[in-house]
């Protein structure tokens, strides 16, 4: 008898689980998020030796300093982080697949190679690299979240494929020395800003169990916050990198499309290119993440993804701050649908004032309607009538995740009917314009600025929200309009929500019937530890400029 959806997804469950040696395994019961709310630092460290702590409480900086010359092999490092991740799945169900014996056999063959005197494999050399489980590495499923895909090849069975296929980040990485050694967690169709599916369940916020951790690259969210990865892939069509990074606490990156390969990737709606999906690194440090863009770069992916422009690292022409020393910064505190709450609010303060502390200037950004980008991508996503997401739960028969579905229903409850070509046309000419009239505001700045150059970037909040439940969606006001104009943004943690200090202002009047419903349901209590971050938006390829700024404000933030 075939086994019911339900029963594929909770047998691939407990087949990850299986994977877990018995010896890192958490006593049982397992606390619940009610009575152990915040599971990292004091609380996981307990599970780990003082030798393991210290290696998993390293940035990709310091691991790799250490291994690349021998002071610390690569299998003590990839062995202290793959228990480490064994335990962050056990609290949070933040992995798809766990592969660590054949990580720390990876691991073994580079310590033999080390000593045979041939060095270091590359700049990763040693290096645990975790990714979402969108990318393909060889000897490893891809499930993507799907019950419809376990034991295929993205849904399609016989193809000889499965487990036999290499994403091109994943070649990269390994070339330069890095270790894959689990994929994480995310929400199938990666429509979702809640991070769960019918296999692995709901991933939590390792912070505050009692909430999400974003989506729809939450997988790794929930792993780097808990320190169980220094470094990991997410994906990016909406804000998925940026909102599990600013929800976890995390430095993360959405870089412009073209700039990394995505080739031989999985991914949702994979012909749809008028707002492409990218993908990008998410990490402890901003260190992190310009060690690993350089050494992508440094492996020239515009040979070995025909979408990759020939952009190598110019970190020589964007680390330089202006003869005057002075940066401009543009201000954009709302989307004007839903206000930042306390916590969010004050971060953003926070990194303003740190920002005037240096002697920089601020302008308020004032750009065309932001509801106008968020329009066209929620149309490009849409522009199937959800015929991929419709074929591929089908698949199984299981249900799309909660209010996904609802996207691609029009207003008489019957399914959308996919665009036509014309209609396509028409959006990306459209969308062409808004881009340059954008473009053209952008330009404009000069004249408001006192240097009489446009402004640096912009400083935004990631979400209205700090956190919210896992029957709810995050307004998404804030990040797809960064996808629409295919800019560069890294977000960065500032702080965490105080119930204390965060409180509700009982005069605040909302801006509009979503923004009512959502101060009506802020909950400082629940909230109280959640990370708040920040995100910094830069122009196309603006990367390397976009990393200096963030290393100068977080550096700022540290010293206040």
């Amino acid at each position: 008898m075939a086994l019911t959806w339900q029963e594929r997804g909770l047998k691939k469950r407990e087949s990850t689980l299986a994977k877990i040696p018995i010896e890192w395994r958490l006593p049982e019961p397992i606390p619940s998020a009610e009575a152990q709310k915040d599971v990292t630092g004091p609380y996981v460290q307990q599970f780990l030796s003082a030798r393991e702590i210290e290696i998993t409480e390293s940035d990709a900086v310091k691991i790799t300093e250490n291994t690349t010359t021998g002071k610390w092999t690569a299998t003590e490092v990839v062995t202290a982080f793959c228990h480490r991740a064994a335990l962050a799945h056990q609290l949070t169900n933040c992995l798809h697949e766990i592969f660590f014996d054949q990580a720390i056999e990876h691991a073994k063959n580079l310590d033999s190679a080390f000593a045979a005197g041939n060095g270091p494999t590359g700049p990763l050399h040693g290096l645990p690299v975790s990714f979402k489980d969108q990318f393909h590495v060889k000897g490893v499923e891809t499930t993507m979240g799907y019950v419809g895909w376990i034991n295929t090849f993205e849904g399609v069975k016989g193809t000889g494929k499965e487990k036999n296929v290499e994403s091109e980040l994943v070649r990269e990485a390994k070339a330069l020395g890095g270790i894959p050694f689990c994929k994480t967690s995310l929400p199938h169709t990666v429509m979702s800003g809640v991070t769960g599916n019918n296999i692995v369940g709901l991933t939590l916020n390792p912070s505050n169990r009692l909430v999400s951790c974003g989506g729809s690259s939450g997988g790794e969210g929930a792993l780097i916050s808990m320190r169980g990865s220094p470094i990991g892939f997410g994906t990016d069509i909406g804000g998925s990198i940026r909102i599990p990074s600013g929800l976890n606490g995390l430095y993360g990156i959405r870089p412009s499309f073209g700039r990394l390969p995505y080739v031989g990737a999985a991914n949702s709606m994979p012909g749809q290119n008028s707002i492409p999906s990218v993908c990008g690194p998410m990490a402890t440090s901003i260190g992190s993440l310009r060690l690993m863009m350089q050494s992508i770069l440094s492996q020239q992916p515009w040979l070995h993804d025909p979408a990759v422009v020939n952009m190598p690292w110019r970190e020589a022409e964007f680390a330089q701050v202006p003869a005057d020393g002075k940066l401009t910064f543009g201000l954009l505190f709302s989307d004007g649908v839903v206000n930042p709450q306390p916590a969010v609010k004050r971060a953003f303060e926070k990194v303003v004032q740190v920002i005037t502390s240096m002697g920089h200037e601020l302008i308020e950004w004032d750009p065309p309607s932001h509801k106008t980008a968020v329009a066209f991508a929620f149309e490009s996503y849409t522009a199937d009538g959800g015929l991929d997401i419709w074929h591929h739960t089908g698949l199984s028969g299981e249900p799309p995740p909660p209010f996904v579905g609802e996207l691609y229903y029009g207003d008489d409850g019957k399914t959308k009917a996919p665009k036509t070509v014309d209609q396509i046309w028409d959006t990306n000419v459209r969308l062409r314009q808004y881009q340059k009239e954008y473009m053209d505001y952008w330009n404009r700045t000069a004249k408001l600025t006192k240097s009489g150059r446009p402004v640096d970037a912009i400083l935004t909040p990631v979400s209205a929200v700090a956190a919210f439940t896992f029957d709810k969606q995050i307004p998404i006001g804030y990040t797809p309009w960064v996808n629409t104009l295919d800019y560069t943004s890294g977000v960065f943690p500032v702080t965490k929500v105080d119930k204390d200090i965060d409180v509700r202002d009982t005069n605040y009047q909302p801006i509009s019937d979503e923004d009512k419903e959502r101060w009506e349901q802020y909950d400082p209590e629940l909230e109280h530890g959640t990370p708040v971050g920040m995100q910094l938006v830069g122009r196309r390829f603006q990367e390397e400029r976009i990393i200096c700024l963030v290393e100068l404000i977080s550096g700022a933030l540290a010293t206040k």
